[in-house]
């Protein structure tokens, strides 16, 4: 049986990851702290489980849109239990496992959140395959189903399929009913295939003529993360009324010069691909655009992850989870992360479970 601490009005040690300034993953630094009891319409959640993701690689290299000042504590999403309530927030939510969608501050062992910005994790999921869908399975839903709108018999073109959204996406598209072909690296191949994709190696000679031989009359969707010079191949396969969706700039992560630079010409390459004549489609993905009120982004986020734990539980969508790494060894996380050798998404977890 699970112990809870009840909610009270003294203050609790906690141990949290730094992110100091831009760093080496050996960089971050492991600190212990007071955690004040949660305030009105709060809840303190103990971490189960946070994410690794591409957002901290660009944190710690001063990378990010609208990244805090140095220092603070990374973490864009984490799955826990809640240990205490503030005034306001239901008692009965102690003891319950719930996500939430935070940016930053998740590389924790116990959070601050608010009530209503918490997502019921159905029981019977486990924290660390939970995890790995709330953030990389929202976005890889809302961008096959919202913005690509792949139907059965398409054929679709995934970049990085072994990763943590690249494979929700394989998984999500063979659901449906489509074809789909899986750039990755030549020893993620086998990984690519078992989820059900066509594997390409992305260092390949002529790699959009490789998809070609797939799909000669183009393929009905691109999802992108790479950007940089390739986005224009990924445009060029697309069938007539096909979709191309760019949701990163991975092709830049290492390149020194002004963070929004790339981002901004992406932007303009989209923008002036959509203006022209010829029947396709170009989008960034962004999960945080398209809500004008706090309450709609949380209801419609809420209503997204639910979908996406019940194709979990159904076992439609298995999420691969790479490694679970300690909190402690953030750092050894975070090289593992970006070593892209890895299939599936990294995860942080308490030290003690």
């Amino acid at each position: 049986m699970r112990q809870y601490e009840p909610s009270g009005s003294t203050a609790q040690d906690i141990t949290e990851v730094l992110l100091p300034g831009p760093v080496a993953p050996e960089g971050l630094v492991v600190r212990r702290r007071s955690l004040d009891p949660p305030g009105p319409g709060r809840v303190t959640l103990r971490m189960e489980a946070t994410g690794v993701s591409f957002a901290e690689q660009q944190m710690r290299r001063d990378k990010y849109f609208d990244q805090p000042p140095y220092p603070f504590v990374p973490g864009y999403d984490l799955v826990g239990t809640v240990t205490r309530v503030g005034p306001g927030a239901d008692p009965a939510m102690v003891g319950h496992r719930y996500a939430a969608l935070t940016k930053v501050g998740a590389w924790s062992s116990h959070v601050d959140l608010p009530a209503a910005a918490l997502v019921p994790v159905p029981e019977g999921i486990d924290p660390g395959a939970a995890e790995a869908l709330v953030v990389n399975g929202v976005t890889a839903h809302r961008m096959l189903h919202r913005l690509a709108r792949v139907r059965p018999g398409d054929t679709v073109l995934v970049h990085g399929a072994n990763g943590g959204i690249g494979s929700l996406l394989v998984q999500l598209a063979r659901h449906v009913g489509a074809t789909v072909i899986g750039t990755a690296s030549a020893r993620n191949a086998e990984a690519v295939r078992a989820l059900g994709a066509l594997p390409l190696d992305y260092r390949a000679p002529d790699l959009p003529g490789r998809v070609r031989a797939l799909a000669p009359g183009g393929v009905n969707a691109v999802f992108d993360h790479v950007g940089g010079a390739g986005l224009t191949d990924s445009f060029r396969l697309l069938a007539r009324g096909g979709t191309l969706v760019s949701y990163g700039t991975a092709a830049t992560r290492d390149v020194d010069g002004d963070a929004m630079l790339p981002v901004l010409l992406l932007f303009a390459r989209l923008l002036w691909w959509n203006a022209l004549p010829n029947g396709r489609g170009a989008h960034f993905f962004n999960l945080w655009s398209g809500h004008r009120r706090a309450t709609d982004f949380r209801r419609r986020f809420a209503r997204d992850l639910g979908e996406v734990l019940s194709l979990h539980a159904e076992g439609v969508l298995i999420p691969p989870v790479a490694a679970r790494v300690p909190l402690s060894e953030a750092a050894s996380a975070l090289a593992l992360a970006e070593s892209g050798t890895v299939v599936g998404k990294v995860l942080l977890v308490p030290d003690h479970p």
